[in-house]
């Protein structure tokens, strides 16, 4: 007995539809899943200073964070009082890196930390596309 195309075509279809769909959610779980921190690792923080800053000051913050240990770059801007670095989170933290700002100068500052709120608004892509709420399903069911 022999099929017919039509029955084929349907079959490899769906077959490849399936297919598709399987590389899809290997794809999303492999994306989404939390990784450890390697030596190519980046995070990024803020400082605020709560204070005028001058030129000197700026360029004594720079001498500072070129000779911290895990910043690889930084940002100090003497007009905002806001200083940005990244650093490897597997040789330092943000918040030591604060830490040993405070204690080098004699400065009002603090890490800034994006509230709940924030953070939720901070990406529009994240919370709304298809591939984060597949994400989500995913998670669920395994």
């Amino acid at each position: 007995m022999k099929k017919s195309p039509l029955k084929k075509i349907i079959l490899y279809s769906l077959s490849t539809v399936l297919a598709l769909m399987v590389i899809l959610c290997v794809h999303i779980y492999m994306v989404y899943r939390p990784t450890a921190p390697t030596i190519n690792s980046r995070t990024m923080a803020r400082i605020d200073i709560k204070q005028p800053i001058t030129i000197n000051d700026a360029n004594n913050i720079k001498a500072f964070l070129a000779h911290e240990k895990g910043v690889d770059h930084y940002l100090v801007n003497p007009d905002t009082k806001i200083i940005i670095f990244t650093f490897m989170p597997i040789k330092t933290t943000g918040n030591q890196v604060v830490n040993d700002f405070k204690a080098k100068f004699n400065f009002k500052a603090e890490r800034f930390l994006p509230t709940a709120t924030q953070l939720a608004s901070s990406c529009p892509v994240a919370g709304s596309s298809y591939t984060y709420k597949i994400y989500k399903f995913i998670a669920n069911i395994i």
